[in-house]
């Protein structure tokens, strides 16, 4: 008999408009902030409010017995303090209950780690004093941007001084072992590495309303009797929030399941712990994962940000001007290219349709990968062009 952990991934990108070339030299306005409002406006209100307001009544209902956890990055925080002030005070609710854990991760929801440790250092250090702020918490747990992991984040986090690190429990790197167990990440002492079950996981957030599916319909009976047998330290089910109620639609019945699943686990002598307590327990075996993974996709893999020629040349010019940003000592210029770093924008790249194309349409405002990379490069001219007060000096070729 094992535990259930929940953990729910609350993220939404500053999306860029259609900065075009003619726009280079003459504004510097990046952002759609038309397009993020009508964005926040509706998950809010499909989404963050209803299924905050059901998880605060599980807690209580259940005096606590009922726990989860949530990582919410900092673009997104800032967009509800803009768009959709009445979710902060929900999430607050949440941690005034004292069974509801925050998660750490990098506030700009970026590949920072991937491009620069530094500026990754530095965004974990951000988001982790808004969580203080705004909830009162510090977190211990951490979780990369998309669950990117590999044994070199284990041990940079382990030295910020996290107790455990979330990453995907990826077949390929797994292989006989089990993602229900708590590992001890190669090279690391203390910090423990909790997997994602990913069937699990995906019957919730991407199978619950497919007719196909031989599972459907999925009920909390049916569910709570799949996780039931699973021996382990911990089924952790990790998903992004706006699985309830904007990727999964309310007349799906997906909040009905959310509000029966912990009755039904607790019949099943099923417990619910949060991440910081399933890290107390001891690490079953050691687990290498040197080449870094991710939840994204079927490969589980880097391919959904860094896998064309697009992505890559709008990775390495960005980062080239990390630099001269941070030395021109300009805060202005400095959230713009942050929140320029954001992974969403090179996931929008992508040319990877097929059987994941569904999944990269999501909240998507372009028609083609290609528009997004000239939008980006273009807000990348014009960057540069601000630095050197010289806007048609070195062009980026698009």
């Amino acid at each position: 008999m094992t535990n259930v952990c929940m953990y729910f991934q609350v993220h939404q990108p500053f999306r860029l408009r259609q900065y075009q070339v003619f726009d280079i030299g003459q504004n510097s306005h990046y952002f759609d902030d038309h397009k993020n409002r009508e964005v926040m406006e509706k998950v809010a209100r499909k989404c963050y409010i209803p299924a905050t307001s059901t998880i605060l009544d599980l807690v209580r209902k259940h005096k606590g017995k009922f726990k989860a956890s949530f990582s919410i990055t900092g673009t997104a925080l800032e967009q509800f303090e803009q768009y959709a002030p009445s979710v902060i005070p929900l999430f607050q609710a949440l941690a005034d209950t004292g069974h509801v854990e925050f998660i750490s991760e990098t506030y700009y929801h970026s590949l920072s780690f991937l491009g620069d440790k530094r500026e990754f250092a530095e965004q974990v250090a951000l988001h982790k004093r808004k969580m203080k702020k705004l909830f009162g918490v510090t977190p211990t747990t951490f979780r990369n941007t998309e669950l990117i992991y590999n044994n070199e984040l284990a041990k940079t986090v382990e030295e910020m001084g996290y107790k455990a690190v979330l990453a995907e429990g990826a077949d390929h790197v797994l292989g006989w072992r089990s993602p229900n167990f708590v590992y001890r990440p190669k090279g690391c002492d203390k910090i423990k590495l909790l997997l994602k079950n990913y069937r699990l996981s995906d019957d919730i957030a991407f199978r619950f309303s497919q007719k196909s599916w031989e599972g459907w319909p999925l009920t909390a009976p049916k569910f709570a009797d799949w996780v039931a047998p699973i021996m382990g330290d911990s089924v952790n089910l990790f998903m992004d929030y706006e699985t309830f109620g904007e990727h999964q639609w309310e007349d799906t019945g997906i909040f009905n399941f959310l509000r029966h699943m912990p009755e039904e686990l607790f019949k099943r002598n099923i417990g619910f712990h949060t991440p910081s307590e399933v890290a107390k327990l001891e690490p079953k075996a050691e687990l290498d994962i040197h080449a870094p993974i991710s939840w994204a996709d079927v490969e589980r893999d880097l391919s959904a940000w860094l896998s064309n020629k697009m992505q890559h040349s709008s990775m390495q010019h960005l980062y080239s001007l990390l630099p001269r940003i941070k030395a021109s000592g300009d805060p202005r210029l400095l959230d713009t290219w942050r929140k320029l770093s954001t992974s969403d924008h090179f996931y929008y790249m992508c040319t990877k349709w097929f059987a994941d194309g569904d999944v990269h349409k999501y909240f998507n405002p372009y028609e083609s990968p290609y528009d997004c990379f000239i939008a980006f490069m273009n807000c990348m001219n014009d960057l540069r062009g601000r630095l050197e007060q010289e806007p048609r000096q070195e062009w980026i070729e698009v």
